[in-house]
C-alpha cells in the first residue's frame, strides 16, 4: 500500500470514527399528554421568568415560547426554536428523558447536537427537580404551530455533528459544586446565575470558537451591539452595585444611582426577572453573589462623595454656548436628565452616575442616542427618543466628547465619529 492510500485510509478511518463518537440515538416521542402538579407548574413558570427563556424562544410581536428570534452570531444567525408542545414544529413530542438530555447535554430528541446558543453548558447545571418543572411548565403552555426559519451558520459549522468536538474542547457537564465558605444565600445567587439565567452568558468575553473564556469570568463582553459591562471589581459604574441597588435594578429596571436598563439585558429584567411571581428571596440572593464579586461593601463608603459630585455636574451645559456638545445637551437632553440636591430620581436617569460615560469606549451612549430607548426596552414608564435622524454623527460625536470630558476624570475617547459612523450603518442593515 502506497503512503497516499494509507493517510487516506488513516483519515478515512478519523472520520468514521468521529462520527461514530459524536452519534447519538434518537429518543422515542412521548406516547401522551401528561398532566403536572399545579405547583410543580408554578415553580417552571418562576424558573423560566429568571432564566428568561421567553427572550431567546419568542419572535417580535410572535407568540410567547413559539421560537423565531434571531441571534446574531460572527458565525452567522441562529433562530430560537418552538418551545410550545406543539407535536410538528415544537417539543410536544420530547419526553421528560429528551427534554433533560437536550437541557444536560445539548442534545435534542432525534439526537442531533444543539449550538451553543442554547445555553446548555449553564444549563447542565439544574437539578432534577428544576428541570422536570421546567418541562411541566412549558408543556403545560398552549401549543403553537410556527416554523422556524433555518439558521445561516457558514459551512461546515453548519454541520451539527462537529459540535461533539466543541463540546469535547469546552463543555464540562455536571451540576454546580457549592461553595461551603458562603452563605446559603450566597450560593442561592451562584445557583440562580450560573445554572438558571447563564447570565455569565452575555458578561463574559468568548474566545474565536464562541466558548466563554474561563480565565476572564464576568469581565465584561459586546452583545449585539452594546457592552455588557464586567461584573467583577472591574465594573465601570460610578457607583458600587451593593446588594440593594442590584435587587433594585433586576426588579425595576431602574435605580436612582445606576441609571435604567437598555439593550439586550432588557429581556432579562421585563416580563421575566420583574414578574411578580418571582420571589423577592431570588433576588436578594443575586444581589448577595453578585455585590461580592464586585466587592461593592468594600467600595459602598463613597457613595454620598461620588453621588454628591454627580449632582453638581447635572446642571452643567446650560448657558455655554461656546461649546457644541453643551448645546446639544441643553436642547435635547437636560430637560429629562437634570437632577438636584439631595439625591437624583430613578424617573430621571444622572449622567454622572451611569456607566455609558465611564466605559472604555462610548458603544452604549451611541446606541442610545441613536436608537433611544421605547417604552417597552428601559425601565417600565422611561422612554428616550431616537436621534439618529436629528443628530448628525459629528453632532453626536460633539455631545459624547462633552459629556465623557464634564462628568468624568477619564480621557476622552478617540474616533468618536467614526464609531458613530459605523453604529449608524449596522443600525440601518438591521432595520
Amino acid at each position: 500500500m502506497t503512503r497516499r492510500r494509507i493517510v487516506l485510509s488513516v483519515i478515512a478511518l478519523g472520520v468514521i470514527a468521529f462520527f461514530v463518537v459524536s452519534w447519538r440515538s434518537p429518543i422515542p416521542p412521548r406516547s401522551a399528554p401528561t398532566t403536572f402538579p399545579p405547583g410543580q407548574i408554578g415553580k417552571g413558570q418562576i424558573l423560566a421568568a429568571e432564566g428568561h427563556c421567553a427572550s431567546c424562544h419568542t419572535a417580535p410581536g410572535g407568540e410567547p415560547y413559539a421560537g423565531g428570534y434571531a441571534m446574531k452570531t460572527p458565525f452567522g444567525t441562529i433562530y430560537g426554536t418552538n418551545i410550545t408542545p406543539d407535536p410538528e414544529t415544537g417539543i410536544g413530542l420530547y419526553s421528560l428523558a429528551a427534554f433533560t438530555r437536550a437541557m444536560r447535554e445539548g442534545i435534542r430528541r432525534d439526537g442531533a447536537h444543539l449550538f451553543p446558543a442554547f445555553p446548555y453548558y449553564a444549563f447542565t447545571r439544574l437539578t432534577n427537580e428544576d428541570v422536570g418543572a421546567l418541562y411541566a411548565y412549558l408543556m403545560s403552555r398552549p401549543p403553537v404551530r410556527a416554523d422556524v426559519p433555518k439558521d445561516t451558520l457558514r459551512f461546515p459549522l453548519s454541520i451539527r455533528a462537529f459540535q461533539s468536538g466543541w463540546k469535547l474542547l469546552f463543555f464540562r457537564p455536571g451540576p454546580l459544586p457549592g461553595d461551603t465558605g458562603k452563605s446559603a444565600e450566597w450560593n442561592r445567587g451562584a445557583y440562580l446565575a450560573e445554572a438558571v439565567a447563564d447570565c455569565s452568558g452575555c458578561h463574559t468575553p468568548r474566545n474565536p470558537l464562541g466558548a466563554e473564556r474561563a480565565k476572564a469570568p464576568y469581565a465584561g463582553a459586546v452583545v449585539e451591539g452594546w457592552i455588557a459591562p464586567a461584573l467583577t471589581g472591574a465594573n465601570p459604574s460610578p457607583i458600587p452595585w451593593t446588594q440593594e441597588e442590584m435587587v433594585e435594578y433586576l426588579r425595576a429596571g431602574t435605580t436612582a444611582l445606576h441609571g435604567a436598563t437598555a439593550g439586550t439585558m432588557t429581556a432579562a429584567i421585563r416580563d421575566a426577572l420583574d414578574a411578580p411571581q418571582v420571589p423577592e428571596s431570588d433576588l436578594r440572593a443575586l444581589g448577595v453573589y453578585f455585590s461580592d464579586m464586585a466587592h461593592a461593601n468594600a467600595a459602598a463608603a463613597r457613595i454620598e462623595s461620588v453621588t454628591r459630585a454627580a449632582l453638581a455636574t447635572s446642571a452643567r451645559g446650560l448657558g455655554d454656548e461656546q461649546d457644541p456638545g453643551a448645546v446639544i445637551y441643553a436642547g435635547a437632553c437636560i430637560g429629562c436628565h437634570y437632577n438636584a440636591e439631595p439625591a437624583p430620581l430613578a424617573a430621571r436617569p444622572e449622567l454622572g452616575l451611569s456607566s455609558t460615560l465611564t466605559l472604555s469606549r462610548p458603544t452604549n451612549l451611541v446606541q442610545a442616542v441613536l436608537r433611544g430607548v421605547g417604552t417597552n426596552q428601559g425601565g417600565r414608564g422611561l422612554a428616550m427618543p431616537a436621534y439618529a435622524s436629528a443628530l448628525s454623527d459629528g453632532e453626536i460625536a460633539a455631545l459624547a466628547a462633552y459629556l465623557r470630558r464634564t462628568r468624568t476624570e477619564l480621557p476622552p475617547w478617540t474616533d468618536l465619529e467614526q464609531e458613530i459612523a459605523r453604529t449608524r450603518r449596522e443600525l440601518a442593515d438591521s432595520n
